[in-house]
């Protein structure tokens, strides 16, 4: 993630200033922190996930970080992270994600029915509708091949040659490698004060089209691409 984001923020003009890496399930971010906070970088990126990420983010609330100017960046950030953080401490983030449950009345439909379903009535991250997504996408391909094929590599192709279509992620297609390509959207945490309700968090700020979401087929090494 750090090399990833690292080309994309020199390719649009920006420049990485430090890094630091901190052992993993560490529950003490400070020092690694105050150097972030010392370098006066304008965005500290979150190169982390789970629960190294939600510590990290509170011990920046804590040090005063972002209240002191300097925005947070999740690399991998779940809805569910965001509620676990609560928007007192999570407010300002950016982050980007592939699905937010309130993005349009389909969304907004499918989540209630996954959160009526869960005994936390929790919403679904964008993996939970990923799955769900790829799902419909299998049956749709299975019916189109008569639905009682069991050639495992037929359907994949079949898959593959079909473009995606469904009312969570939009439009979309599946590479050669397997990959699987629709738009991304950048969010921002909101304040608490702009949150109209439970799991109100996000605030989108820019959609990313689908072909510039995702590794171009001619930059990627994946050596499915190479059979």
């Amino acid at each position: 993630m750090e090399r990833d984001a690292t080309a994309v923020i020199t390719a649009n003009g920006g420049k990485v200033i430090g890094s630091v890496r901190h052992p993993l399930n560490t529950s003490d971010f400070s020092s690694f922190l105050l150097q972030a906070q010392a370098s006066k970088a304008k965005v500290i990126g979150l190169a982390n996930a789970g629960g190294d990420t939600i510590n990290a983010i509170k011990q920046a609330s804590e040090f005063g970080i972002t209240s002191g100017g300097q925005k947070l960046a999740g690399l991998l950030i779940f809805l569910t992270d965001v509620h676990s953080l609560g928007l007192q401490t999570a407010q300002g983030l950016s982050l980007t994600e592939s699905f937010y449950w309130d993005m349009n009345d389909d969304t907004r439909a499918f989540s209630k029915r996954f959160s009526e379903r869960m005994a936390n009535k929790v919403m679904p991250t964008m993996v939970q509708a990923g799955v769900y997504a790829a799902i419909i996408h299998y049956l749709k391909t299975l019916y189109s091949q008569g639905g009682n094929s069991h050639d495992g590599a037929k359907i994949v192709a079949a898959m593959k040659a079909m473009p995606s279509d469904d009312p969570l992620f939009g439009k979309g297609s599946i590479q050669p490698n397997g990959r699987a390509i629709h738009p991304a959207y950048l969010f921002e945490v909101k304040k608490p004060s702009e949150s109209k309700g439970p799991w109100d968090f996000y605030k989108l700020l820019a959609t990313i089209p689908a072909d510039q979401a995702f590794v171009p087929l001619d930059k990627s090494t994946c050596p499915l691409l190479k059979k």
